[in-house]
């Protein structure tokens, strides 16, 4: 689900050197990309990336600069966005407060004239779970309610790809991850191909098949969920999907197997196709919930990768875990997530600690790279 070489026929969505360009500034810079038919595919990355001006270009709401825009075969590159067998759900869902639920979802139906309205409408309230709605005006129904309306109006036209622009990002967060999974039911159940654009890391996670991570224009990376997690390729992927220790280090041997890295005096091991740095400087990356915390001299169950000398400045109680910050003998400070299963002694700001992780969870990124980028300031909205 990588973007490819043109190889013969695709009956899915495939966008070649796609561009757009603003007075500015170039939103998209060269995209190619392929999504295969029925699969469940997220555009994510922060505010400006491009991924909102991808989904318009697809939607024929957006002019390209260049490049073209092919689905089953066919250049739609240049349609009206009527000719494209193409819908779109925004955030603000854009029903019509004057029609009930029924005659919402059935307005498409209606205005092509077609046959059987009656029945595929209820075949449509009963996919979204709204059957006994039908009958009620938009105002009346709760937000999450209203995603599924405006949901049910699109699919029931059976466009051969649905672009989800946003689509919960006006809900409260209980209802986003209520919605996340019912939006993955009905895709599932019409087997139709669905494009997601969101900045929401877990909902892209949640929902997709495979994640493309845009920045500046262009893709980071492209894959499955936990393909992006446990092995991003650059800074970006790694800060941007979650949250990662970046620790610089000097690469010392490589074998087919494994990298050797002298991070900060202590020799760790980091397995071959886990390594993405080029030059003889690198980023060890571990996520916090990788690593392990104990006492001084303690075993810990992650044989050899041992880092000493670390000392907690803060120990945060969230629940499922704690959440630890050690500061390690060079003056870093790492995050350390530790379950709070009842079995793992609880440390306070002052305890010296050791850590360790094994080497498998560890990745190595390009020195090149910024380690700060992607990080996330904590949105308060």
């Amino acid at each position: 689900m990588t973007a490819t070489p043109d190889s013969g026929a695709f009956d899915g969505l495939r966008l070649r050197a796609l561009t757009k360009e603003f007075a500015s500034f170039t939103a998209v810079k060269s995209l190619d990309l392929d999504v295969p038919t029925g699969s469940f595919f997220a555009l994510l990355g922060p505010s400006g990336c491009g991924k909102t001006t991808t989904l318009r270009m697809v939607a024929g709401l957006e002019a390209p600069t260049g490049g073209t825009i092919t689905l089953s075969g066919k250049d739609i590159t240049h349609d009206k966005p009527y000719q494209r067998p193409v819908n779109t759900v925004f955030q603000n869902y854009a029903l019509f407060p004057h029609l009930d639920i029924f005659e919402n979802v059935a307005f498409g139906l209606r205005r092509r004239k077609q046959s059987g309205v009656e029945q595929q409408v209820s075949d449509m309230l009963d996919l979204v779970e709204l059957t006994t709605q039908a009958r009620k005006k938009p105002a009346q129904l709760s937000g999450g309610q209203q995603q599924r309306v405006a949901l049910a109006r699109a699919l029931i036209n059976r466009p051969e790809v649905l672009l989800l622009d946003e689509p919960l990002g006006a809900l409260d967060l209980k209802l986003r991850r209520s919605m996340q999974i019912e939006i993955k039911r009905i895709q599932t159940e019409v087997g139709l191909t669905f494009i997601h654009v969101t900045h929401d890391q877990e909902e892209a996670m949640t929902m997709a098949d495979t994640v493309a991570v845009m920045n500046q224009g262009v893709i980071e990376q492209m894959g499955s969920p936990s393909e992006l997690y446990e092995n991003p390729r650059t800074t970006f992927v790694a800060n941007f999907l979650g949250q990662s220790n970046l620790i610089e280090g000097r690469l010392t041997g490589r074998s087919a197997d494994l990298v050797t890295v002298d991070m900060q005096g202590i020799s760790v091991s980091i397995p071959a196709d886990r390594s993405h740095a080029d030059g003889e400087l690198g980023w060890v990356g571990i996520r916090p919930e990788k690593v392990l915390i104990g006492d001084p001299g303690e075993e810990l169950d992650a044989p050899g990768n041992s880092i000493p000398g670390g000392v907690v400045t803060d120990a945060s109680f969230v629940g499922v875990s704690t959440q630890y910050l050690v500061r390690m003998p060079w003056g870093q400070e790492l995050q350390v997530f530790q379950q709070n299963t009842g079995h793992r002694k609880m440390f306070r700001a002052g305890d010296p600690v050791e850590l360790s992780w094994r080497p498998e969870y560890a990745f190595l990124l390009d020195h090149s790279q910024s380690a700060d980028a992607g990080a996330q300031k904590v949105d308060a909205s």
